[in-house]
């Protein structure tokens, strides 16, 4: 049978072709892992920001793998420069399926060239409340202070607003405080400084506020405004939250929660 002994040629033909270029393809991306960790070893002992050596990891990572599949390909004996030439003629479908991968990585490379923040800055991307773990080539990876990996796709990091908390290294934390309107506010003043003043995060150069800001429905509202350093910010709100609740216990400051007064007229 003709048919049957031309499938054998085949199959003992490309066999030893399909099984070295699998050999190949799992060593060489072993061999593109070793090159990608020497590349980051590299990076570090250069001091290069650390923001640019994830990206620089990441798209060395790609383009290493790319070369790695075509040689592959050529090693079976599929003509890569047609199969080059096909790419090229299909390259404006592929750019419009990729135009988001090309937006995310043309907003990655604006990243790393303005710098609006960098790998270790504590910043709210897209609603997410987080430090830079890393920039990569498509994506911004954080991590939140639940211990969250959020991803977001560069273009949409710089599409919309970006608050970088860690930027200038100081921040101010706003935090609002209520008393009973029997209680004395001077009184519920002077507690609020002694806790400042014990407070060990705040930044002995910059001034307290601490403001009447309102006179609410059920509580007569104080602003406490601190300063300390960006990565201090959570520990120094949850201090005041916890020692100004207890301050307010021991000297029998009332924290009112809301209430209404119903009057209701009865008819003869």
């Amino acid at each position: 049978m003709n048919w049957l002994s031309t499938i054998q040629e085949h199959i003992l033909d490309y066999a030893p072709k399909v099984l070295l270029a699998f050999l190949v393809l799992i060593l060489g991306f072993w061999i593109i892992k070793r090159i990608t960790a020497l590349i980051d070893q590299q990076l570090r002992k250069q001091e290069i920001d650390d923001s640019l050596q994830g990206f620089l990891k990441s798209l060395s990572s790609i383009g290493l793998k790319t070369l790695l599949i075509f040689s592959v390909l050529g090693m079976v004996g599929i003509e890569t420069t047609s199969f080059i030439a096909v790419l090229g003629a299909a390259g404006l479908a592929i750019g419009l399926a990729l135009q988001g991968s090309l937006a995310n990585f043309a907003a990655g490379v604006l990243i790393l060239f303005f710098k609006p923040y960098r790998t270790g800055d504590l910043v709210t991307l897209d609603g997410h409340t987080g430090v830079v773990q890393v920039i990569q080539v498509f994506n911004t990876i954080l991590l939140t202070p639940d211990n969250r990996r959020i991803i977001i796709p560069n273009a949409v990091a710089t599409s919309g607003s970006m608050v970088n908390i860690s930027g200038p290294g100081i921040i101010r934390v706003d935090m609002t405080f209520g008393i009973g309107y029997n209680d004395d506010i001077d009184l519920a003043r002077s507690v609020v400084e002694h806790v400042n003043v014990k407070c060990p995060y705040l930044l002995s150069d910059r001034k307290t506020d601490i403001l009447v800001t309102e006179l609410g429905d059920s509580s007569v509202n104080f602003a406490v405004r601190p300063w300390c350093k960006s990565s201090d910010y959570w520990n120094t709100y949850f201090y005041f939250q916890e020692n100004v609740k207890k301050a307010f216990d021991r000297e029998g400051v009332s924290i009112p929660f809301p209430q209404v007064d119903v009057h209701m007229n009865q008819k003869a």
